[in-house]
């Protein structure tokens, strides 16, 4: 199992960024997808979970009405699209699918919100 994150960058208080996750090496199709992010001296936290199909999806509290998961199974991909940026939204942005008991990650994408 293969996830590819891309889509981090700098942006200002405000701005928007989409976060993207390709996968590959498994039936993209069949699993929920997650997006964990994780901030220097911090623990890494859920962010956001899709199910297979997309029917159903969860936020952390904290970026409710702000980001938004999305998934294209037809193109093995995940979303994150983000508005209202914060300063405290800056992190390293990490895609997550666990299959059976054992957990996949990507390389991670950094976002920095910052004037």
């Amino acid at each position: 199992v293969q996830l590819v994150e891309s889509g981090g960058g700098l942006v200002q208080p405000g701005g928007s960024l989409r976060l993207s996750c390709v996968a590959s090496g498994l039936t993209f199709s069949s699993y929920a997808m997650s997006w964990y992010r994780q901030a220097p001296g911090n623990e890494r936290e859920l962010v956001a979970h899709i199910s297979s199909t997309g029917s159903s999806r969860n936020y952390v509290d904290s970026v409710k009405g702000r980001f938004t998961i999305s998934r294209d199974n037809a193109k093995n991909t995940v979303y994150l699209q983000m508005n209202s940026l914060k300063l405290e939204d800056t992190a390293v942005y990490y895609c997550n699918v666990k299959r059976g008991f054992l957990n996949y990650w990507g390389q991670g994408t950094q976002v920095t919100v910052s004037s």
